[in-house]
C-alpha cells in the first residue's frame, strides 16, 4: 500500500521536495507529522482547499498524523504570497470569528480523531521583542526579497509593508513549533514551505519535506480561487449556490475540477468527460454537492437549477449574443444598458441583483469564456456567448 500511496501522491503533486526522502520514510514505515496551515482571513473555506484536504485525508488513512494549524496570529499580518498589494490588516476579533467557522468545514473531509488542531498564537503571541529578533536573525533580507511577489513589487515600485516581511518567518516557525515532517500547500506557497526547512535547520531540527499541489482557478476561469477575489465556491455555501456556481465555470475547467476535487475515481472521471460539455459540468456540480452535502441535497440542487433554467421558470434566452473575451461584469451590464455608469453597475452587484448561470455575483470580474445566462433582478436576463 505504501508504494501505491506514494505514486498517488506524486501524481497529484506539482513538486515534492525531497521526493526520494519522503519515499524512503514511507517505505521504512515512519509515522509522519503532516502540516497544513490555514489563515482565517475570511469565514469560509472554498472548494479549492479540497485539493490539499483530500491529500491530508489520504495521509490519515495511511496512519500518519495531520497537524492543522489555524493561523490566527499570521492572519493578522496577511500572507503576501501572490499578492501585488498589501493585504488589509485584520483585527483579532475578525480573525477569531472566521477561525470558528473552519472546524465544521474541515470535518467534511478529515477525521478529527486523527488530527491535531493548533493555533499559531500559542507560540507566536508570547514572543518577546528579543525572541523575534533571534528569529529574524536566522535568515537574511536577501533571502526574503527573493520571493517572486516581493521582487515584482520592488520592480514596479509598489509598496511592501515592513510587517509583511515577518510572515514567512512566522509560518516557518510554525514548522519548528509542531516539529513538522512534511508540509503541504498550493504552488503559491512553495517559497514559504521551503523557507520552513531553513528555519527548522537553524533550530537544530531535521528539515521538513515539502509537497505543493495545483491551484484551482476560480469561477472567472482566470485567477486562482480566492475568498478575497470573490471568485470562489464556498464549502459551506447552500447546495444551490455550490451547484449554480459550478455550472458557471468555463467549460475548459471541467476536467481540472473533476480530477482535483470531485472525489471520483479515474474511471468515473474518464466516463464523465465523454459526455457533452454541459452534461459533464452538470455531473461535476452534482458530485460536488453530493460529497459536501449528501445525495438528497445534490438531487434537490440539480432540480432547483433545472427548474430555473431548463424548465424555464426563469425564461431561457431564445438567442445568445456575442461578448468579446476580456469584458468584465460591470462592462457587460453597461453594454446592455442595465446600468448607466460603472458606479451604478457596481451598486447592482452590491445589492445582490446580478446572477450568472443562477449563481449570485458579488464582485466585478472578467466573464469566463463559454455560453452563459446573465440575469439582473427578476425581469432582465440575456444569453451571452463569451469568446
Amino acid at each position: 500500500m505504501t508504494a501505491k500511496f506514494f505514486e498517488r501522491l506524486r501524481e497529484r503533486a506539482v513538486q515534492i521536495h525531497i521526493a526520494n526522502h519522503v519515499q524512503a520514510r514511507l517505505e521504512r514505515g515512519d509515522k509522519l507529522r503532516i502540516k497544513l496551515g490555514l489563515d482565517p482571513t475570511a469565514p469560509d473555506l472554498h472548494v479549492g482547499h479540497l485539493v490539499v484536504l483530500d491529500t491530508l485525508r489520504a495521509f490519515q488513512d495511511e496512519g500518519h498524523t495531520v497537524v492543522l494549524i489555524i493561523g490566527d496570529y499570521t492572519a493578522m499580518i496577511g500572507d503576501p504570497s501572490g499578492r501585488s498589494e498589501t493585504r488589509p490588516v485584520l483585527t483579532a476579533a475578525q480573525v477569531a470569528a472566521n477561525a470558528e467557522t473552519y472546524f465544521e468545514q474541515v470535518d467534511l473531509v478529515l477525521d478529527r480523531t486523527r488530527m491535531e488542531v493548533r493555533h499559531n498564537s500559542e507560540w507566536l503571541a508570547p514572543m518577546t521583542a528579543a525572541d523575534i529578533l533571534r528569529l529574524l536573525g536566522r535568515a537574511t533580507l536577501q533571502q526574503i526579497l527573493q520571493r517572486e511577489d516581493f521582487a515584482e513589487r520592488i520592480k514596479t515600485g509598489a509598496p511592501i509593508g515592513a510587517h509583511e516581511l515577518l510572515y514567512p518567518f512566522n509560518q516557518a516557525y510554525d514548522s519548528v513549533a509542531v516539529r513538522a515532517d512534511v508540509e503541504i500547500g498550493g504552488t503559491d506557497q512553495l517559497f514559504n514551505l521551503l523557507f520552513g526547512r531553513e528555519i527548522q535547520k537553524a533550530y537544530g531540527q531535521e528539515p521538513q519535506d515539502v509537497a505543493v499541489f495545483p491551484l484551482l482557478e476560480g469561477t472567472d476561469g482566470v485567477q486562482k480561487m480566492s475568498k478575497s477575489l470573490g471568485n470562489f465556491i464556498g464549502i459551506s455555501e447552500p447546495p444551490e449556490e455550490i451547484y449554480g456556481k459550478t455550472m458557471s465555470i468555463p467549460d475548459q475547467l471541467t476536467e481540472k475540477y473533476l480530477r482535483l476535487i470531485s472525489g471520483l475515481s479515474p474511471a468515473e472521471i474518464d466516463s464523465t468527460l465523454k459526455l457533452k460539455p454541459r452534461d459533464a459540468k452538470a455531473a461535476l456540480a452534482r458530485q460536488l454537492v453530493k460529497r459536501l452535502r449528501g445525495d438528497q441535497a445534490a438531487a434537490d440542487a440539480e432540480e432547483d437549477f433545472n427548474v430555473k433554467f431548463r424548465n424555464r421558470e426563469m425564461p431561457r434566452p431564445i438567442m445568445y449574443l456575442p461578448i468579446e473575451r476580456g469584458r468584465t461584469l460591470v462592462q457587460v451590464l453597461q453594454h446592455f444598458n442595465w446600468a448607466k455608469s460603472g458606479n451604478e453597475a457596481r451598486r447592482l452587484i452590491e445589492q445582490r441583483a446580478v446572477k450568472l448561470d443562477g449563481a449570485l455575483q458579488l464582485e466585478d470580474a472578467e466573464l469566463p469564456a463559454g455560453e452563459h445566462v446573465l440575469q439582473v433582478g427578476k425581469r432582465h436576463n440575456v444569453g451571452i456567448t463569451v469568446g
